[in-house]
């Protein structure tokens, strides 16, 4: 009977790593049918997409958690018939970029991005754009990098606000049990919430099943998790009052109805910084760079076309 019991709880704790060793790697198969080039970095091979004219402004985009560089398509495309030249990729663990292990801090983030522009050949400033957890990564890099930005543009920002809550938090809080419980539940737990929020709305439907598509490759919900253990961990307060010694032309767009990021954050970041422009798009949610994109579009065209 013992013997049974010890079995059991081999294969239990076994369970992950079984699991996460299944899932597909992102290889070069995996790679065949991306779009842009592949530039080897660092701390790994990173997918990245340059696309617009020749001449113009230079837009770096910075998508977030759980997305991948296609987030910016209907908003890049907007940017490219203005006349800018857009420039996107994903971060290391998400869409085609590889999966190094470790930390996914602050640092680690900045120093993709540095070499992101080192491969492009952006060696002047650049007009930078982040969403959600990007906005963060794009806040720390403005911050050490003030003179390398000319405009910063903030959708849905992460960094000022925690509203991480239940299973998530617990898992992110908790070491190694937190682990497991992200490898065996996380790709279902996420099938589940994706089924609840999308509906019939034939724009999220099409994002979730994008989005939950990540979770097929290893490496993705480690790199998540490692994320909201160190990147959103930060508060981003100091960094935002540097922003504004430092004066950076700053836009914050928030979704009305965003319950990730709630709309309190908006004060938090008006206390840290006075100088950011901001504006609220009704009706929206977190999702706004895909079910509002329009809107979004709109008031970044506005703001990088103003003085």
């Amino acid at each position: 009977m013992i013997w049974v019991l010890l079995v059991l709880a081999v294969c239990v704790v076994a369970a992950p790593f079984i699991l996460e060793r299944r899932r597909k790697p992102m290889d070069g198969i995996a790679r065949n049918e991306a779009p842009g080039d592949f530039s080897e970095l660092g701390d790994g091979t990173t997918h990245i997409r340059q696309i617009g004219p020749v001449r113009g402004p230079v837009v770096v985009c910075v998508h977030g958690l759980t997305t991948s560089e296609y987030v910016w398509g209907d908003i890049g495309l907007d940017l490219i018939d203005a006349g800018f030249r857009v420039v996107t990729y994903d971060l290391y663990g998400r869409g085609y970029s590889d999966r190094p292990r470790g930390a996914q801090d602050e640092a680690f983030f900045v120093r993709q991005l540095t070499e992101v522009l080192e491969a492009k050949g952006h060696t002047e400033s650049v007009i930078l754009m982040g969403y959600s957890m990007g906005a963060a990564i794009s806040v720390a890099f403005a911050a050490a990098h003030p003179d390398k930005v000319d405009k910063l543009i903030l959708v849905a920002p992460a960094g000022l606000s925690d509203a991480t809550s239940g299973l998530d938090r617990f898992a992110r809080d908790v070491p190694l049990l937190g682990d497991w419980i992200t490898l065996v539940f996380g790709s279902a737990l996420r099938k589940w919430r994706y089924a609840r929020s999308t509906e019939t709305d034939p724009k999220r439907v099409a994002f979730a099943q994008k989005q939950l598509a990540e979770s097929d490759y290893r490496g993705f919900l480690p790199a998540v998790l490692s994320s909201a253990r160190h990147m959103l961990r930060k508060d981003q307060r100091p960094l935002h009052r540097s922003l504004e010694n430092a004066r950076v032309p700053t836009l914050a767009i928030w979704g009305e109805e965003d319950s990730v990021i709630p709309i309190s954050a908006l004060g938090e970041m008006t206390k840290a910084n006075r100088s950011v422009t901001h504006h609220t798009v009704p009706g929206a949610d977190h999702g706004l760079p895909y079910t509002h994109p329009d809107a979004v579009a709109k008031e970044v065209r506005a703001f990088l076309l103003s003085g």
